[in-house]
């Protein structure tokens, strides 16, 4: 597998993008797994049913037993900022799962403003617990806009937003990579 730079070289912020099941969060683990320094992954899923709870199960068995691990739904860059754990690497698992969360949180008679509001206060958040931390960070999300238009208002809205908030992390971050089929393709070298 072709890894990002062999050795961390300082702070950085490293964005992979990818659709499902696109080999991101395995891309990140193994790159993660090849450095040197603790590990702290930072998980946004939420068990609602038995799939998802069999995800996390399987997610949670591949990881290696001395990463620490922090679930963090909604409010991840303040749980990052007072989690207890010192790291050198930190993956966020994922951007997608995470504007989901948000997405759910807004209640229906609200606007799509106050949706954009908030994923978007979440995305500064993140940004600014990234700037107060030592931590190369690694953050994973889909890419959802190559696919069709969804046909309901929610899920246009879900796309919108998450597309915002991939746009933003990716104009802050120092490389961008989009996963295909497992592959790494380098959207934004490292600067």
């Amino acid at each position: 597998m072709l890894f990002m730079g062999a050795k961390p070289m300082g702070k950085r912020l490293i964005f992979l993008l990818g659709g499902a099941r696109s080999g991101k969060s395995a891309y990140a683990e193994s790159w993660a797994s090849t450095q040197d320094g603790t590990v702290l992954f930072v998980a946004t899923a939420q068990a609602f049913d038995d799939d998802m709870r069999q995800r996390i199960a399987a997610h949670q068995a591949s990881r290696p037993p001395h990463w620490h691990t922090l679930e963090a739904p909604l409010n991840v860059g303040q749980a990052i900022q007072t989690h207890d754990s010192p790291h050198d690497i930190l993956i966020l698992d994922c951007l997608t799962l995470l504007a989901s969360n948000v997405l759910l949180e807004v209640p229906d008679e609200h606007q799509a403003t106050d949706a954009e509001d908030a994923i978007q206060h979440e995305m500064r958040a993140l940004l600014d617990a990234y700037r107060q931390s030592s931590a190369t960070w690694l953050m994973i999300s889909n890419e959802v806009g190559m696919g069709i238009v969804p046909p309901y208002r929610l899920g246009r809205l879900y796309r919108d937003m998450l597309g915002r908030a991939n746009q933003l992390i990716a104009q802050q971050a120092d490389e961008v990579l989009l996963l295909v089929a497992g592959l790494p393709w380098q959207l934004k070298p490292p600067n």
